[in-house]
């Protein structure tokens, strides 16, 4: 188990190596130049030369490239353009909030499809199925911004039980945190787990017309016992894998409900970068991302064993 853990930690490198040449190469191409915003309206054109010339904003591409790849490399992502601060300093202030974003919608989102998936799977055909299948379509096809201010207007303005925006750390208590938490956290989850409770559904309808749960199902066993030991076990690993997938997701959706709801996490430092072509940022915010999916998808492939002895390599 060991060496397949440090084997496909090895095959990690690679892909990491790729994507932090196209996320450079991206921001090194993309138009605008934030020695421009820096200086300012008034600036004159040697104003702002002197600027990129500070900035190491007028070196050929590969030396920029070397310096900031030699960096990352030392656990140096750079040097925030405008607050001249590191960059993971930055990213380190910015974590609670998208780490408890993240976790708390993606247990809402399991917590919602794999019952739903699995009963309309048991009803196929039936009433339970189409309303299951009608919120998938439906919770898949909303944009998560649209829900979120759908949730606001209802939640919030409406019926006043939760805060519209803002976060509240967990050291300030427990109550304030998940009341923060709560409808970001709901938006987020009800979109993966349309996802999630369709993928369910159709592995298990194809486990439940094999010949082992007929056997099961006539031995007398419980319905339970049949679609959680027998069915769903034996469907784990694609509901793991979509599971996975749908981490992508939960990713690009931070950055939009951080926006949302005014949430001071790395969705929302992603889009502050962006807006003024902070670079170092922006490579560094994106370069976390993917190592977190890589580090997920990494995590969820080793997963398979524990449902599947017979996946060994």
């Amino acid at each position: 188990m060991l060496a397949v853990v440090i084997r496909r930690l090895f095959a990690t490198i690679p892909v990491m190596a790729v994507v932090a040449i196209i996320v450079f190469s991206l921001l090194y191409l993309t138009p605008g130049d934030p020695a421009a915003v820096l200086a300012g309206e008034q600036a004159t054109a040697e104003d702002i030369e002197r600027i990129r010339a500070s900035l190491g904003l007028d070196e050929p591409y590969l030396v920029r490239f070397g310096q900031w790849i030699g960096g990352v490399l030392q656990g140096d992502l750079g040097t925030s353009i405008f607050s001249r601060r590191p960059v993971m300093e930055l990213i380190l202030q910015r974590l609670e909030p998208t780490v408890a974003l993240t976790i708390a919608s993606l247990l809402i989102a399991v917590l919602i499809a794999i019952p739903l998936g699995v009963i309309a799977a048991w009803r196929s055909g039936g009433i339970v199925d189409r309303l299951a299948m009608s919120f998938a379509v439906l919770g898949f096809s909303i944009p998560v911004f649209v829900l979120s201010y759908l949730l606001i207007a209802l939640v919030s303005v409406e019926l006043k039980w939760l805060p519209v925006q803002g976060y509240v750390p967990i050291a300030y208590g427990f109550g304030p945190f998940a009341r923060h938490l709560i409808l970001p956290a709901l938006s987020l989850g009800i979109i993966n787990a349309a996802l999630i409770a369709r993928i369910t559904r159709a592995t298990m309808l194809d486990v439940l017309s094999q010949d082992y749960i007929r056997a099961a199902r006539a031995k007398g066993l419980s319905v339970r016992r049949v679609l959680v030991r027998h069915a769903l076990k034996n469907a784990a690993v694609p509901i793991v894998t979509v599971i996975g997938i749908s981490f992508a997701l939960l990713i690009s959706g931070v950055v939009v409900t951080e926006t949302v709801f005014n949430i001071p996490g790395l969705g929302r430092l992603t889009v502050d970068a962006i807006l003024r072509r902070d670079y170092p940022v922006i490579q560094g915010v994106i370069l976390v991302f993917s190592a977190t999916y890589v580090v997920v998808n990494l995590i969820v492939d080793l997963s398979y064993r524990l449902f599947d002895p017979r996946i060994q390599q």
